[in-house]
Formats: C-alpha cells, sequence, structure tokens
C-alpha cells in the first residue's frame, strides 16, 4: 500500500503514515504537498498524509488551501507528538557546533536551545531535507534540527534529544483518498467541512447556529482567504460526528441555506491524541 507525504525519508509525516498503517505501508515521498494530491488523484498512492495543524505553530496553511482545492476525502486523522534533535555528522560535539539547519517552524519551537548554546539558526525547506543536507555536506560545524529517525536514515548522531521549548508538542495529520464516495465502511465521528459566509450582517452567526440548533460541537473554526478571490474568506470547520447522523445532515443541507459554498472534506474517526 502506498501512501504518498511530503518531504524525504525521515520527514515526521512518513513516521505518522508508518505509525497509522503499519509495516505494510510503503510511504513515497514528494518535494511539494501539490504533488502528493497529484499522484493520490492519479491512483499512483492509494492514500496521501499531510499534517494540517500544529499545537504551537497553528495552522498549516498551504495544505488547508489545497483541501480546499483539490478533490480528495479525508478518511483518518493522526496526532503525532513531535520530538525535536539536533543532529551532526558522527564524532561532532555539541560545542562544535556553529550552524543548525532546520524548516524555519522547528527553529522557531527550538529558539531557547539554540539561543543557550550559541547556535546560528538557518532556515531549510524541511527537517528531514535538512539532515539529509548535513549528512552529504560533509562540512565541520554543521548540524541540523530533525526527528531522531533521520539520525537511523542518514548515519547522523544524535547530539541532543527534546530541544523544542513546549514539550507538549504535537501535530495533526489528515490522511485522504480520492474523491468520490465515502469508502465503503468508512467509520465516520467526526468531520471536517469549509463554507462560505455571504456577505450580509449575521452571515456567519446564522451559519453557525445551524451547528447548535442540532446539538453539534465544533472542535476547530478556522478562517482562510480564498487565493483567486482577493479578500475573500472560508471557514474551516470540525466537528463532532459523521455524515451517516441525521443531525449532522440536517445541519449541513441548512448551512447551504446560509453559505454560498459548502465542501465537506472527510468524515472520519476520531483519532488519539
Amino acid at each position: 500500500m502506498k501512501v504518498a507525504f511530503q518531504g524525504v525519508k525521515g520527514a515526521y509525516s512518513e513516521e505518522a503514515a508508518l505509525q497509522h498503517f503499519g509495516a505494510d505501508c510503503e510511504p513515497v515521498g514528494y518535494a511539494f504537498s501539490e504533488q502528493v494530491f497529484e499522484n493520490v488523484a492519479a491512483g499512483v498512492a492509494q492514500y496521501g498524509i499531510l499534517p494540517v495543524e500544529n499545537s504551537i505553530a497553528g495552522a498549516v496553511a498551504a495544505n488547508l488551501d489545497l483541501l480546499l482545492k483539490e478533490d480528495v476525502f479525508i478518511v483518518a486523522e493522526r496526532y503525532l507528538p513531535i520530538r525535536h534533535c539536533l543532529l551532526a555528522r558522527p564524532k561532532t560535539a555539541l560545542e562544535d557546533v556553529k550552524q543548525v539547519y532546520s524548516h524555519p517552524v522547528a527553529l522557531a519551537q527550538c529558539r531557547d536551545f539554540i539561543t543557550r548554546h550559541l547556535i546560528k539558526a538557518v532556515p531549510e525547506y524541511d527537517t528531514a531535507g535538512s539532515a539529509k543536507l548535513i549528512a552529504e555536506r560533509h562540512v565541520a560545524g554543521e548540524a541540523a534540527i530533525a526527528s531522531k529517525g533521520c539520525a537511523a536514515a542518514y548515519g547522523l548522531a544524535v547530539l541532543a534529544e527534546n530541544i523544542q521549548t513546549a514539550k507538549d508538542n504535537i501535530t495533526r495529520f489528515v490522511i485522504f483518498v480520492r474523491g468520490g464516495e465515502p469508502p465503503a465502511g468508512q467509520t465516520m465521528e467526526k468531520t471536517s467541512l469549509v463554507f462560505g459566509a455571504k456577505h450580509r450582517p449575521g452571515a456567519l452567526l446564522d451559519c453557525l447556529r445551524r451547528f447548535a440548533d442540532h446539538g453539534i460541537n465544533l472542535t476547530r473554526l478556522e478562517s482562510r482567504p480564498v487565493p483567486e478571490n482577493p479578500f475573500e474568506y472560508v471557514f474551516f470547520v470540525d466537528f463532532l460526528g459523521g455524515l451517516k447522523e441525521s443531525g449532522v445532515r440536517a445541519a449541513i443541507d441548512e448551512l447551504a441555506h446560509d453559505a454560498h459554498r459548502v465542501k465537506v472534506l472527510g468524515s472520519y474517526p476520531v483519532g488519539v491524541r
């Protein structure tokens, strides 16, 4: 079973895929999130997995925009504790590290450690890619911030573990398939959708009231601009309840009267945090 993810070997997305699917999973990494959707749509990969939010950094905006744009259906969510490590080539001592490479979010999450050790932070495209870069460059005094799995993947030494400032650092991933009818037997306990409120006073309140009227508990509400329509916004919503429930179906039907667009992104089991 092929599962498409963004990144290279050792990425947190790959770790989330392996934890979710187990040993039968064959993770396939791509440089860009767009390629993850493309390969799921083409049937090259049966599933795609991407991060959508982090407990510290917030939403992964680019991936939310793609979920709005692409024809996919979310079938699961996965919460992964993020434990950043400082990695360097073997025989490198911590005091010898002069600069560290990683994704800007990872660098920000480890700012206290970086500052305390007087290391220069250098932004790179992603965490696992930074580890791969360090392994290939053979430059003294360089390190990367990435997962512990990257050490084994690229022959690096772990100089320090759990170096993020906030220890409760969790990323939520969604697993999706090609759009169309939900897979047969799909468990539906939580639903994600996106809608746009009409431009009139109280429109957003009227939209949200549809959920309250049917006793539906919203677990997330976030606005995002629509890239192709400047200064138009849509709202991403997660709530407890599946598409097979009569109250959920009624709320979505009524929402269509107050919103100018409604797109169900998926309905899936509640992930364990």
